[in-house]
Protein backbone atom coordinates (compact mmCIF):
# COMPACT_ATOMS: atom_id res chain seq x y z
CA UNK A 1 0.00 0.00 0.00
CA UNK A 2 1.37 3.41 -0.77
CA UNK A 3 3.93 2.20 -2.77
CA UNK A 4 4.17 5.09 -4.88
CA UNK A 5 4.76 7.59 -2.16
CA UNK A 6 8.59 6.36 -2.23
CA UNK A 7 8.57 7.91 -5.44
CA UNK A 8 7.57 11.06 -3.58
CA UNK A 9 9.81 10.79 -0.61
CA UNK A 10 12.71 10.83 -3.22
CA UNK A 11 11.80 13.91 -4.98
CA UNK A 12 11.14 15.27 -1.48
CA UNK A 13 14.62 14.52 -0.65
CA UNK A 14 15.92 16.00 -4.23
CA UNK A 15 13.76 19.34 -3.88
CA UNK A 16 15.80 19.73 -0.14
CA UNK A 17 19.03 19.25 -1.66
CA UNK A 18 18.59 21.84 -4.53
CA UNK A 19 16.54 24.10 -2.22
CA UNK A 20 19.61 24.10 -0.24
CA UNK A 21 21.57 25.47 -2.87
CA UNK A 22 22.34 29.65 -3.16
CA UNK A 23 22.53 29.53 -6.90
CA UNK A 24 18.98 27.92 -7.09
CA UNK A 25 17.62 31.05 -5.82
CA UNK A 26 19.65 33.24 -7.93
CA UNK A 27 16.39 32.23 -10.29
CA UNK A 28 13.43 33.90 -8.08
CA UNK A 29 10.60 32.93 -10.14
CA UNK A 30 12.56 28.94 -10.03
CA UNK A 31 12.83 29.52 -6.98
CA UNK A 32 9.36 29.82 -6.29
CA UNK A 33 8.13 27.21 -7.92
CA UNK A 34 10.60 24.58 -6.17
CA UNK A 35 9.36 25.95 -2.51
CA UNK A 36 5.60 25.66 -3.70
CA UNK A 37 6.12 21.82 -4.92
CA UNK A 38 8.11 21.15 -1.70
CA UNK A 39 5.90 22.80 0.55
CA UNK A 40 3.10 20.28 -1.26
CA UNK A 41 4.85 17.15 -0.66
CA UNK A 42 6.13 17.90 3.19
CA UNK A 43 2.87 17.36 4.63
CA UNK A 44 2.67 13.78 2.69
CA UNK A 45 6.28 12.79 3.26
CA UNK A 46 5.75 13.40 7.16
CA UNK A 47 2.51 11.28 7.27
CA UNK A 48 4.36 8.41 5.36
CA UNK A 49 6.87 8.31 7.44
CA UNK A 50 4.53 8.91 10.53
CA UNK A 51 2.10 5.80 9.07
CA UNK A 52 5.42 4.05 8.12
CA UNK A 53 6.66 4.29 12.19
CA UNK A 54 3.76 3.13 13.48
CA UNK A 55 3.24 -0.06 11.38
CA UNK A 56 7.23 -1.10 13.20
CA UNK A 57 5.63 -0.08 16.12
CA UNK A 58 2.78 -2.42 16.04
CA UNK A 59 4.98 -5.36 15.14
CA UNK A 60 7.08 -4.63 17.72
CA UNK A 61 4.25 -4.40 20.47
CA UNK A 62 2.60 -7.70 19.04
CA UNK A 63 5.86 -9.34 19.49
CA UNK A 64 6.15 -8.01 23.46
CA UNK A 65 2.48 -9.16 23.58
CA UNK A 66 2.98 -12.52 23.43
CA UNK A 67 5.23 -12.46 26.19
CA UNK A 68 3.16 -9.47 28.43
CA UNK A 69 -0.44 -9.14 27.95
CA UNK A 70 -0.28 -6.03 29.00
CA UNK A 71 0.88 -4.69 25.24
CA UNK A 72 -2.28 -6.50 24.10
CA UNK A 73 -3.97 -2.36 24.90
CA UNK A 74 -0.93 -0.94 22.87
CA UNK A 75 -1.15 -2.77 20.05
CA UNK A 76 -4.86 -1.84 20.00
CA UNK A 77 -3.94 2.12 20.31
CA UNK A 78 -1.65 2.04 17.74
CA UNK A 79 -4.10 0.30 15.16
CA UNK A 80 -6.33 2.63 15.80
CA UNK A 81 -3.42 5.51 15.27
CA UNK A 82 -2.41 3.72 12.10
CA UNK A 83 -6.07 3.77 10.37
CA UNK A 84 -5.97 7.62 10.99
CA UNK A 85 -2.91 7.94 9.39
CA UNK A 86 -4.02 5.80 6.22
CA UNK A 87 -6.76 8.08 5.87
CA UNK A 88 -5.45 10.86 6.26
CA UNK A 89 -2.20 10.26 3.57
CA UNK A 90 -5.38 8.93 1.12
CA UNK A 91 -6.98 11.96 1.27
CA UNK A 92 -3.74 13.95 0.52
CA UNK A 93 -2.59 11.64 -2.13
CA UNK A 94 -6.29 12.87 -3.64
CA UNK A 95 -5.32 14.54 -7.12
CA UNK A 96 -4.69 18.61 -6.59
CA UNK A 97 -6.13 21.09 -8.95
CA UNK A 98 -2.91 22.94 -10.11
CA UNK A 99 -5.18 26.11 -9.96
CA UNK A 100 -6.15 26.10 -6.33
CA UNK A 101 -4.01 28.60 -5.33
CA UNK A 102 -4.92 30.99 -8.12
CA UNK A 103 -6.55 34.12 -7.92
CA UNK A 104 -10.29 34.32 -9.62
CA UNK A 105 -12.15 36.46 -11.64
CA UNK A 106 -15.56 36.12 -10.66
CA UNK A 107 -18.86 37.43 -13.42
CA UNK A 108 -22.22 37.47 -12.65
CA UNK A 109 -24.98 37.90 -15.06
CA UNK A 110 -28.88 38.00 -15.18
CA UNK A 111 -30.61 36.06 -16.67
CA UNK A 112 -34.16 34.83 -16.93
CA UNK A 113 -36.48 36.95 -15.02
CA UNK A 114 -35.11 41.01 -16.29
CA UNK A 115 -35.64 43.54 -13.85
CA UNK A 116 -35.73 40.93 -10.99
CA UNK A 117 -32.73 38.89 -12.08
CA UNK A 118 -30.45 42.11 -12.62
CA UNK A 119 -31.86 42.87 -8.69
CA UNK A 120 -30.69 39.06 -7.67
CA UNK A 121 -27.37 39.29 -9.23
CA UNK A 122 -26.72 42.40 -6.75
CA UNK A 123 -28.05 40.47 -4.46
CA UNK A 124 -25.22 37.43 -5.13
CA UNK A 125 -22.63 40.67 -6.10
CA UNK A 126 -22.78 41.51 -2.74
CA UNK A 127 -22.96 37.89 -1.35
CA UNK A 128 -19.49 37.30 -2.93
CA UNK A 129 -18.04 40.76 -1.78
CA UNK A 130 -19.17 39.74 1.58
CA UNK A 131 -17.51 36.35 2.15
CA UNK A 132 -14.50 37.54 0.50
CA UNK A 133 -14.25 40.62 3.33
CA UNK A 134 -15.13 37.52 5.53
CA UNK A 135 -11.79 35.49 4.60
CA UNK A 136 -9.24 38.36 4.42
CA UNK A 137 -9.52 38.50 0.36
CA UNK A 138 -9.35 41.94 -1.52
CA UNK A 139 -11.62 42.43 -4.20
CA UNK A 140 -12.20 44.56 -7.20
CA UNK A 141 -15.16 45.17 -9.84
CA UNK A 142 -12.88 45.48 -12.73
CA UNK A 143 -16.07 46.31 -15.31
CA UNK A 144 -19.97 46.70 -14.50
CA UNK A 145 -23.20 47.25 -16.18
CA UNK A 146 -26.21 48.45 -13.83
CA UNK A 147 -29.78 47.92 -14.55
CA UNK A 148 -31.89 50.84 -13.89
CA UNK A 149 -33.56 49.62 -10.76
CA UNK A 150 -30.11 49.25 -9.19
CA UNK A 151 -29.10 45.65 -10.24
CA UNK A 152 -26.82 44.57 -12.74
CA UNK A 153 -27.22 43.09 -15.82
CA UNK A 154 -23.36 42.09 -16.06
CA UNK A 155 -20.95 42.48 -13.38
CA UNK A 156 -16.88 41.34 -13.32
CA UNK A 157 -15.05 41.01 -9.89
CA UNK A 158 -11.37 39.83 -9.78
CA UNK A 159 -10.88 38.63 -5.91
CA UNK A 160 -7.25 37.73 -4.50
CA UNK A 161 -6.00 36.70 -1.42
CA UNK A 162 -3.68 39.04 0.19
CA UNK A 163 0.10 38.65 0.07
CA UNK A 164 1.60 36.81 3.36
CA UNK A 165 5.14 36.64 4.04
CA UNK A 166 7.16 33.21 4.43
CA UNK A 167 9.73 32.21 6.89
CA UNK A 168 12.36 33.59 4.72
CA UNK A 169 10.30 37.19 5.13
CA UNK A 170 9.69 37.10 1.46
CA UNK A 171 6.27 38.64 0.33
CA UNK A 172 4.26 35.46 -1.37
CA UNK A 173 0.84 35.31 -2.47
CA UNK A 174 -1.96 34.21 -0.78
CA UNK A 175 -3.82 30.92 -1.29
CA UNK A 176 -7.23 29.61 -1.82
CA UNK A 177 -9.55 31.95 -3.26
CA UNK A 178 -9.52 29.21 -6.47
CA UNK A 179 -10.19 26.02 -4.45
CA UNK A 180 -13.49 27.62 -2.45
CA UNK A 181 -14.62 29.55 -5.53
CA UNK A 182 -14.32 27.40 -8.29
CA UNK A 183 -17.56 25.71 -7.20
CA UNK A 184 -19.64 28.86 -7.44
CA UNK A 185 -20.01 28.54 -11.25
CA UNK A 186 -23.12 27.71 -12.55
CA UNK A 187 -26.95 29.38 -13.05
CA UNK A 188 -28.29 30.15 -9.22
CA UNK A 189 -31.82 30.31 -9.22
CA UNK A 190 -33.68 32.53 -6.96
CA UNK A 191 -37.69 32.19 -5.56
CA UNK A 192 -39.20 35.51 -4.29
CA UNK A 193 -42.22 38.11 -4.24
CA UNK A 194 -39.80 41.01 -6.30
CA UNK A 195 -39.87 44.71 -5.55
CA UNK A 196 -41.90 45.56 -8.53
CA UNK A 197 -44.54 42.65 -7.77
CA UNK A 198 -47.79 44.54 -6.52
CA UNK A 199 -50.06 41.45 -5.98
CA UNK A 200 -47.52 39.21 -3.81
CA UNK A 201 -47.11 36.56 -6.65
CA UNK A 202 -43.69 34.77 -6.03
CA UNK A 203 -41.56 34.36 -8.75
CA UNK A 204 -38.38 32.65 -10.38
CA UNK A 205 -35.43 34.16 -11.75
CA UNK A 206 -31.97 33.41 -12.72
CA UNK A 207 -28.73 34.82 -12.55
CA UNK A 208 -25.12 33.20 -13.84
CA UNK A 209 -21.95 33.08 -12.41
CA UNK A 210 -18.74 32.19 -14.12
CA UNK A 211 -15.09 31.67 -12.40
CA UNK A 212 -12.05 31.41 -13.49
CA UNK A 213 -8.63 31.52 -11.92
CA UNK A 214 -6.73 34.72 -13.31
CA UNK A 215 -3.78 34.25 -15.40
CA UNK A 216 -0.54 35.95 -15.07
CA UNK A 217 1.14 36.47 -17.89
CA UNK A 218 3.30 33.90 -17.37
CA UNK A 219 0.55 31.51 -17.98
CA UNK A 220 -0.94 32.49 -21.19
CA UNK A 221 1.53 33.45 -24.11
CA UNK A 222 -0.84 35.90 -26.66
CA UNK A 223 0.65 37.10 -29.61
CA UNK A 224 -0.53 40.89 -30.21
CA UNK A 225 -0.91 39.69 -33.89
CA UNK A 226 -3.94 37.44 -32.80
CA UNK A 227 -5.98 40.50 -30.85
CA UNK A 228 -8.83 42.16 -32.77
CA UNK A 229 -9.01 45.71 -30.12
CA UNK A 230 -12.24 47.66 -31.03
CA UNK A 231 -13.29 50.77 -29.28
CA UNK A 232 -16.15 52.37 -28.74
CA UNK A 233 -18.50 54.65 -26.14
CA UNK A 234 -19.39 53.89 -22.77
CA UNK A 235 -22.75 53.73 -21.98
CA UNK A 236 -24.72 53.39 -18.26
CA UNK A 237 -23.82 55.42 -15.21
CA UNK A 238 -20.33 56.93 -14.93
CA UNK A 239 -18.18 59.88 -15.12
CA UNK A 240 -18.83 63.10 -17.28
CA UNK A 241 -16.19 60.97 -19.86
CA UNK A 242 -19.09 57.99 -20.51
CA UNK A 243 -20.60 58.71 -23.85
CA UNK A 244 -18.23 62.00 -25.23
CA UNK A 245 -15.42 59.51 -25.94
CA UNK A 246 -14.24 56.57 -27.47
CA UNK A 247 -12.82 54.65 -24.20
CA UNK A 248 -14.41 51.41 -23.57
CA UNK A 249 -12.09 48.65 -25.05
CA UNK A 250 -13.54 45.72 -26.67
CA UNK A 251 -10.69 42.64 -27.35
CA UNK A 252 -10.94 39.79 -29.48
CA UNK A 253 -8.60 36.91 -29.44
CA UNK A 254 -8.74 36.03 -33.28
CA UNK A 255 -7.66 32.33 -33.26
CA UNK A 256 -9.95 31.28 -30.35
CA UNK A 257 -13.17 33.72 -30.36
CA UNK A 258 -12.40 34.36 -27.30
CA UNK A 259 -13.85 37.98 -26.60
CA UNK A 260 -13.56 40.62 -23.28
CA UNK A 261 -14.52 43.45 -22.21
CA UNK A 262 -14.37 46.95 -20.30
CA UNK A 263 -16.13 50.13 -20.16
CA UNK A 264 -15.62 50.86 -16.52
CA UNK A 265 -12.59 53.00 -16.13
CA UNK A 266 -11.90 56.32 -17.40
CA UNK A 267 -9.17 56.37 -20.36
CA UNK A 268 -8.53 53.91 -23.00
CA UNK A 269 -5.71 52.41 -21.73
CA UNK A 270 -7.16 51.33 -18.20
CA UNK A 271 -10.00 49.55 -20.07
CA UNK A 272 -7.50 47.79 -22.61
CA UNK A 273 -5.70 46.75 -19.61
CA UNK A 274 -8.60 45.03 -17.49
CA UNK A 275 -9.47 43.71 -20.75
CA UNK A 276 -6.49 41.81 -21.21
CA UNK A 277 -6.92 40.63 -17.23
CA UNK A 278 -10.13 39.33 -18.41
CA UNK A 279 -8.69 38.07 -21.25
CA UNK A 280 -5.59 36.08 -20.63
CA UNK A 281 -7.90 34.49 -17.52
CA UNK A 282 -10.86 33.31 -19.79
CA UNK A 283 -8.37 31.77 -21.99
CA UNK A 284 -6.10 29.69 -19.54
CA UNK A 285 -9.75 28.23 -18.09
CA UNK A 286 -10.67 27.43 -22.05
CA UNK A 287 -7.12 25.41 -22.14
CA UNK A 288 -7.50 24.22 -18.90
CA UNK A 289 -10.57 22.59 -20.04
CA UNK A 290 -9.36 21.39 -23.12
CA UNK A 291 -6.16 19.71 -21.18
CA UNK A 292 -8.30 18.28 -18.93
CA UNK A 293 -10.74 16.74 -21.68
CA UNK A 294 -7.85 15.28 -23.28
CA UNK A 295 -7.13 13.68 -20.01
CA UNK A 296 -11.02 12.14 -19.32
CA UNK A 297 -10.93 14.65 -16.48
CA UNK A 298 -13.55 17.15 -17.11
CA UNK A 299 -14.22 20.54 -15.90
CA UNK A 300 -17.19 20.73 -13.81
CA UNK A 301 -19.46 22.31 -15.90
CA UNK A 302 -20.40 25.66 -15.57
CA UNK A 303 -23.37 28.41 -17.30
CA UNK A 304 -23.69 27.44 -20.72
CA UNK A 305 -27.28 29.05 -20.52
CA UNK A 306 -28.66 31.34 -18.02
CA UNK A 307 -32.05 29.47 -17.73
CA UNK A 308 -33.58 28.26 -14.66
CA UNK A 309 -33.47 24.84 -15.37
CA UNK A 310 -30.43 24.39 -15.53
CA UNK A 311 -29.40 25.35 -11.71
CA UNK A 312 -26.86 24.30 -9.06
CA UNK A 313 -28.37 26.26 -6.25
CA UNK A 314 -31.93 27.82 -4.85
CA UNK A 315 -32.09 30.62 -2.82
CA UNK A 316 -36.05 30.37 -1.49
CA UNK A 317 -36.89 33.77 0.55
CA UNK A 318 -40.31 33.03 1.61
CA UNK A 319 -38.66 29.71 3.84
CA UNK A 320 -35.39 31.56 4.39
CA UNK A 321 -33.88 28.04 2.40
CA UNK A 322 -30.70 27.61 0.26
CA UNK A 323 -30.66 24.42 -1.49
CA UNK A 324 -27.28 23.10 -3.67
CA UNK A 325 -28.67 20.57 -6.00
CA UNK A 326 -25.12 19.07 -7.03
CA UNK A 327 -24.49 17.58 -3.51
CA UNK A 328 -27.75 18.00 -2.02
CA UNK A 329 -27.25 20.45 0.68
CA UNK A 330 -29.77 22.32 1.85
CA UNK A 331 -29.89 24.47 4.95
CA UNK A 332 -32.53 27.71 6.55
CA UNK A 333 -29.59 30.31 7.09
CA UNK A 334 -30.32 31.97 3.82
CA UNK A 335 -30.30 35.56 4.82
CA UNK A 336 -26.54 34.78 6.88
CA UNK A 337 -26.16 33.55 3.29
CA UNK A 338 -26.35 36.42 1.15
CA UNK A 339 -24.63 37.66 4.04
CA UNK A 340 -21.80 36.29 3.22
CA UNK A 341 -21.49 33.28 5.58
CA UNK A 342 -21.07 30.73 2.22
CA UNK A 343 -18.66 28.34 4.36
CA UNK A 344 -21.07 25.62 4.91
CA UNK A 345 -22.47 25.95 1.70
CA UNK A 346 -18.79 25.55 0.18
CA UNK A 347 -17.65 23.51 2.26
CA UNK A 348 -20.19 20.49 1.36
CA UNK A 349 -19.25 20.79 -2.50
CA UNK A 350 -15.33 20.43 -1.29
CA UNK A 351 -15.90 17.55 0.65
CA UNK A 352 -18.20 16.07 -2.16
CA UNK A 353 -15.34 16.35 -4.52
CA UNK A 354 -12.62 15.14 -2.47
CA UNK A 355 -15.20 12.30 -1.94
CA UNK A 356 -15.24 11.97 -5.62
CA UNK A 357 -11.67 12.12 -6.35
CA UNK A 358 -11.12 9.76 -3.63
CA UNK A 359 -13.32 6.98 -4.84
CA UNK A 360 -11.49 7.45 -8.40
CA UNK A 361 -7.95 6.64 -6.75
CA UNK A 362 -9.47 3.50 -5.09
Amino acid sequence: MFEAVEELVGEHADLEKRLADPAVHADQANARKLNKRYAELTPIVGTYRAWRRTGDDIETAREFAADDPDFAAEVKELEKTREGLTEKLRLLLVPRDPSDDKDVILEIKAGAGGDESALFAGDLLRMYLRYAERVGWKTEIIDATESELGGYKDVQVAVKAKPHRDSNGATEPGQGVWARLKYEGGVHRVQRVPATESQGRIHTSAAGVLVTPEAEEIDVEINPNDLRIDVYRSSGPGGQSVNTTDSAVRITHLPTGVVASCQNEKSQLQNKEQAMRILRSRLLAAAQEEAERNAADARRSQVRTVDRSEKIRTYNFPENRISDHRVGFKAYNLDQVLDGDLDAVIQACVDADSAAKLAATS
